[in-house]
């Protein structure tokens, strides 16, 4: 088998790229780019036996593919008779409907749970029977299953028992819960329990958290864990609680008492798509996931695409520790989101958009299923919405897991039945994004924006903020705070105000000692910067950032190195392992840590440490692929800078000034954790 482009000595390959040229010179401008565009990216291996056949055999592309969809589609025979040339292959490929092509990237999900469901794992004779149903080669149904933390490859024990591990619960004494859970279970056989850490479950705001056989429970203890664990043993059925909870009215939403989708019900008559632009760019509306791009030039570039096919996503699968914000907003906002991707949609052109939301958010997924078949039935969604001659169908894509689902184009990936790897940039999602077609990826909190500022007025937009900032901000408080949850506040106020007004101080009657802005990312800032202003341009100024709003507060019994070890460990587990830089800088500067908080370093082997670091940090923002790689440096980078001398006190004398680093539980090492698998 060879590569094609690597065997044009074989006249039949050869005389077939030059056919291909020769068709793409009389085609149509349009079609002319998009077809080189597949043409270019054909990373299928074209088999030798072609001479004898005339036929062309597909197979999934190289994993070091470029920013190409998979050219053998599950809905395609493994051969494809009647076609001689790859250009008629790329053409059909091209004209595949673009919302059957979306919807075939979840089939093979929902296969894999459907198996999973049935039998508790993916026997390999399921898979098998998955690959000759769906004519999808095994190796790629197996490199998918392989890669997500929620699939299980071998029969799980009776009660899989996984303790949330990240920031929030770190500091809430997960680490003592999992040790007093492996006492209970000491003597318990690995085939009814196991007990691992896993990375966050979404549950900041009432940690410690842990799931059950992906049930997930909060605020527990040991005993009721256990209690738990004992009866998934004995056979009993595991259920999460969802206490019922009143929808908690917000000052965001402009129809409180009122009838909703009034936006979209006004636009669909109106069609003023261009105005919508121009209001988004007056109130100077930014990306609200973390990097501020401003919305109005996101969506005026899909909709300047020459391409009719476009597609809008919303990226609700907020993964990073400390981040409980989208919940919040989906669970007592979901017409705000809705209306928002509507309008988005009616804006760009799009046709059809995908609500992307992590798997651990089974009340949240109800919650928006059931309105957006509310907006089917009220007209609001579908063919000829309202009458009108306009079309547009929304799904909810569950996630199948991973830290990593939440970088953009790692997320389509997904959504197209592919790994979570992040796609080399450019082109960006809005040139060549789903299915290669033009896309539009907003977070909830930017798209529940939109039908307030096209709603009240962009004077009432900016009014809501503070210190000349505009707009309203939801933030989750989470960590050593009395009252931990998610606050919707005037963007601009100062942390302070977030920590001691809303959050109500720091619990205990214990000192602030330390704060992350926006969980690991965004590193720790000390308590003297604590009247820092929470918005873009403040933060970035501190040195940090205001990123998805996650604030996580440590008292003055915490361990800074212990904590940026803790976030370290975080970006390492959750790596994809796509790129050099990424896969192993963590994991060395996760060693070096660990290193640290065990002391007896002498003072060269730290110096030299500390240059490496240095190189190692700098190595990793600059070369990543994505964004994961570029800021695993951050938390440790900002220990240095504001603690250093706890860290020398570590490393030099081994002292831990707070009495964590050199106990017997740290002393235990790492537990063995669950998370993507490279």
């Amino acid at each position: 088998m060879y590569l094609l482009g690597s065997v044009c000595a074989e006249s039949k390959t050869g005389s077939a790229i030059n056919e291909t040229q020769k068709a793409i010179g009389s085609t149509q401008e349009l079609e002319v780019s998009r077809i080189r565009f597949v043409v270019s990216l054909l990373a299928y291996i074209v088999c030798a036996a072609m001479k004898s056949t005339g036929h062309v055999v597909f197979f999934a592309p190289r994993r070091e593919k470029p920013n190409a969809s998979y050219l053998h589609l599950p809905s395609l025979p493994v051969v494809c008779k009647g076609f001689s040339t790859p250009l008629r292959a790329a053409r059909l490929l091209i004209r595949l409907p673009g919302a059957f092509r979306a919807r075939r990237g979840a089939v093979i999900f929902d296969d894999l749970r459907a198996i999973q469901l049935r039998h508790g794992f993916l026997p390999k004779a399921e898979l098998e029977g998955l690959s000759q149903r769906t004519q999808t080669p095994l190796y790629q149904i197996h490199s998918v299953a392989s890669f997500y933390p929620h699939f299980h490859l071998a029969p799980p024990p009776k009660a899989e028992i996984r303790v949330c591990a990240d920031m929030s619960c770190h500091l809430n004494g997960a680490c003592e819960l999992r040790a007093d859970l492996e006492r209970c279970f000491a003597n318990s056989r690995p085939e009814d329990v196991q007990i691992r850490d896993v990375s966050c479950l979404g549950r900041c705001d009432h940690a410690p958290a842990i799931s059950i056989n992906d049930h997930i429970f909060t605020d527990v203890t040991a005993a009721h864990a256990e209690e738990i664990a004992r009866s998934a043993i004995r056979g009993e059925e595991v259920q999460e609680p969802h206490p019922e909870q009143a929808r908690i009215a917000c000052k965001a939403d402009p129809y409180i008492d009122g009838e909703k989708y009034v936006v979209a019900r006004k636009l669909i008559q109106s069609k003023a798509w261009d105005d919508v632009l121009a209001q988004l760019k007056a109130a100077e509306l930014k990306g609200m996931g973390g990097a501020g791009f401003p919305t109005n030039v996101k969506w005026d570039l899909v909709r300047k695409q020459p391409d009719p096919v476009r597609y809008i996503v919303c990226n609700a699968d907020e993964s990073e520790p400390g981040t409980i914000k989208d919940r919040f907003i989906m669970t007592n906002l979901p017409h705000l989101l809705i209306e928002g991707m509507i309008i988005a949609g009616l804006v760009t052109g799009a046709k059809r958009g995908i609500l992307y939301i992590r798997h651990e958010y089974h009340l949240q997924e109800e919650i928006l299923g059931e309105e957006i078949r509310r907006c089917y039935r009220a007209g609001l969604l579908g063919k000829k919405i309202l009458g009108s001659d306009l079309d547009y169908d929304l799904e909810v894509f569950v996630s199948p897991g991973g830290y990593i689902c939440g970088e953009e184009s790692a997320l389509i990936e997904a959504i197209e039945g592919h790994r979570a790897e992040p796609r080399n940039k450019p082109p960006f999602p809005g040139q060549i994004g789903l299915w290669q077609k033009p896309t539009v990826i907003n977070n909830v909190e930017t798209f529940i924006n939109v039908p307030q500022i096209l709603a009240r007025g962009i004077d009432w937009f900016v009014a809501q903020g503070a210190g000349g900032t505009r707009g309203l901000k939801f933030v989750g408080v989470s960590g050593h705070v009395t009252r931990p949850g998610i606050f919707e506040v005037p963007m601009g106020v100062p942390m302070r105000e977030v920590i001691f007004d809303h959050a109500g101080g720091i619990r205990g009657g214990r000192q602030l000692k330390a704060f992350a802005p926006s969980g690991p990312s965004s590193g720790y800032l000390p308590a003297p910067m604590i009247d820092v202003r929470l918005d873009f341009k403040a933060l970035a100024e501190a040195g940090s950032m205001l990123g998805s709003g996650a604030v996580v507060v440590c008292d003055d019994t915490t361990c800074m190195l212990d904590m940026a070890l803790n976030a370290v460990r975080f970006y390492r587990n959750e790596s994809c392992g796509k790129c050099v830089p990424c896969r192993v800088g963590s994991q060395k500067m996760a060693d070096m840590l660990a290193r640290w908080t065990q002391g007896g370093v002498a003072e060269s082997q730290y110096r030299a440490d500390l240059a490496l670091l240095d190189e190692l940090s700098q190595a990793m923002s600059l070369t990543s692929i994505c964004g994961l790689g570029q800021i695993a440096p951050a938390p440790i980078q900002s220990v240095l800078k504001h603690f250093r001398a706890e860290v020398d006190a570590h490393v030099l004398k081994s002292q831990c000034p707070s009495g964590i680093c050199f106990t017997a539980a740290s002393r235990a090492g790492e537990a063995q954790r669950v998370g993507i698998r490279p």
